[in-house]
């Protein structure tokens, strides 16, 4: 089958065929433009649904904890990466089918229209012989008197004609339309293969889009309704007991009704009045989850908070005081160890350039100190601790009142806040006796001495301010806090930073040693 033999007199057909095959292949890469624009549209709506509901997370605190919070934002995960593959599929379309469809349609044109102008130019030659010819035989007619040259002329005109007709139908137009056909074919060929590149466009992605569908299902699977409403009794416990029964009360005998920790009482029995606008004033402030949350700012020992909640706050932020405290005495470590390095060889670095940096560290370690200290009595507060941290003490800011008393330098607390305890550790519920006792008592002896290697200001209520070089007693050893109760030769007491001093302890004393 061949267009040369068997369509050799369709030449405007074939005209017609052409064109609308190009035209077919435009309309065809004009679909996949446009599907390429809805892919990528789609995408884009994706996009802008996922990041519509995203959280907008600004702290700690607001990060998802529950599981169906948490599966949610995986589904936004996997429908976000979804949308990317889409963006795939549009990408690969306009890079294979679409790009190659106008390419390959304007090198069709080109080629079509260098085909029909030859083919055009070999009829018009055919035709100017056939008028060639049919001079020769007018000729004939009107000269008949010139029969034998008009013949011969007749004779080898029609002998040309007839060459350049077998010409034209046997070897000039079926090349052309060989070629032409040729051409279709490629065109056939080529929407063959894109509409295979459409289709794997998308089916290359399929396995990727699969594993997202997967992950979004693993999300919903991972939904935990018991773990989420442990989490809502963890989040919101207060730790108070529900109030008890309300008791008769007879007031034609006089008994006073008493308000304690959220709860309504028999009255004392055992003495004295009862402050009514005191216990009154306490009930509210415990009363509040029943009502409306008292308003206020927040406090350093949240207070206002209910105690389970204020026990979780206070141990969180002890734990975030541990991990600074650690990394300060890492880097103390490190600086002291690059010390000894410059100090044993002098060309690597000046041992006094790094000593600035030691003794701001050496101040965050004893601030995060007492901050811990603080803290951890805050906690023991809430938690019913009242006794067994008497041996605990620190240099704090003793303007500082915490919710049941006032903290000291030594660990110690007061109910009183213009009283301030200065002295060893004490027992719970006994300052007054122990303070006349300890005021009675001989200094303490003695056990060493120690010299300053950094300067310490001493503001602090309780601690004893000294210079670098000077020398003091030690009167009682480092329990483990950091601090170390030392004397002057004129008697002034108080206590400094272990790690700011050279301890010597005398050998006759229990577990001398010297360090630093």
């Amino acid at each position: 089958m061949s267009w040369g033999t068997e369509l050799w007199d369709q030449f405007d057909s074939l005209d017609k065929h052409t064109q609308w095959g190009i035209d077919f292949l435009e309309r065809y890469a004009k679909f996949v433009k446009e599907r390429i624009e809805i892919e990528q549209n789609y995408a884009k709506q994706l996009r802008n649904l996922v990041k519509k509901y995203c959280p907008k997370r600004s702290s700690k605190d607001e990060e998802p904890r529950f599981t169906s919070c948490i599966a949610f934002f995986n589904i936004l995960n996997e429908l976000n990466d979804y949308a990317g593959q889409r963006e795939v599929v549009a990408e690969e379309m306009a890079h294979r089918v679409y790009g190659e469809l106008m390419r390959y349609a304007h090198d069709l044109k080109t080629e079509r229209k260098m085909h029909l102008q030859e083919g055009r130019k070999a009829q018009q030659y055919l035709d100017m012989c056939w008028k060639q010819m049919d001079n020769a035989k007018q000729q004939l007619n009107l000269r008949t008197h010139m029969a034998d040259e008009n013949k011969n002329e007749y004779a080898a005109q029609l002998q040309n004609f007839n060459g350049e007709q077998h010409k034209h139908f046997y070897v000039v137009i079926p090349q052309i339309y060989k070629q032409l056909q040729e051409m279709d074919e490629r065109r056939t060929i080529k929407l063959s293969e894109c509409y295979r590149g459409f289709a794997d466009s998308e089916r290359k992605v399929i396995p990727i889009i699969s594993k997202c569908l997967e992950g979004m299902i693993l999300a919903a699977k991972s939904v935990d309704e018991r773990r989420d409403s442990q989490m809502v009794v963890d989040s919101f416990k207060s730790g108070f007991e529900p109030p008890g029964d309300f008791p008769f009360e007879d007031y034609s005998q006089h008994i006073y009704r008493t308000i304690s920790d959220g709860t309504i009482s028999a009255s004392k029995q055992e003495s004295g009045k009862v402050d009514a606008k005191t216990t009154v004033g306490k009930a509210k402030g415990k009363l509040w989850l029943f009502g409306k949350k008292p308003k206020g700012p927040a406090l350093e020992d949240f207070s206002h908070l209910p105690p389970e909640q204020r026990r979780k706050k206070l141990q969180q932020r002890i734990d975030e005081l541990n991990r600074e405290l650690q990394k300060e005495s890492d880097q103390k470590e490190a600086l002291n160890k690059m010390k000894d390095v410059y100090e044993k060889n002098p060309q690597m670095g000046d041992p006094g350039s790094l000593q600035p940096k030691l003794a701001e560290t050496m101040n965050n370690i004893d601030r995060l100190r007492m901050e811990i200290h603080k803290n951890e009595a805050w906690l023991s507060e809430v938690e019913g601790k009242t006794g067994g941290r008497g041996d605990r003490r620190h240099s704090s800011d003793i303007n500082h009142l915490v919710t049941q008393g006032r903290e000291s330098p030594e660990g110690s607390y007061t109910d009183d806040a213009n009283q301030e305890v200065r002295g060893p550790p004490q027992q719970h519920g006994h300052h007054s006796e122990f303070d006349d006792e300890f005021e009675d008592d001989d200094p303490l002896p003695a056990i060493g001495h120690c010299k300053a290697i950094y300067p310490f200001d001493g503001h602090n209520e309780g601690t004893l301010a000294m210079k670098e070089g000077e020398v003091l007693y030690i009167i009682e050893e480092d329990k483990g806090d950091g601090w170390t109760r030392a004397r002057r030769q004129n008697g002034e007491e108080g206590y400094v930073p272990t790690s700011y001093i050279d301890v010597t302890l005398e050998r006759n004393s229990k577990g001398a040693v010297t360090y630093i």
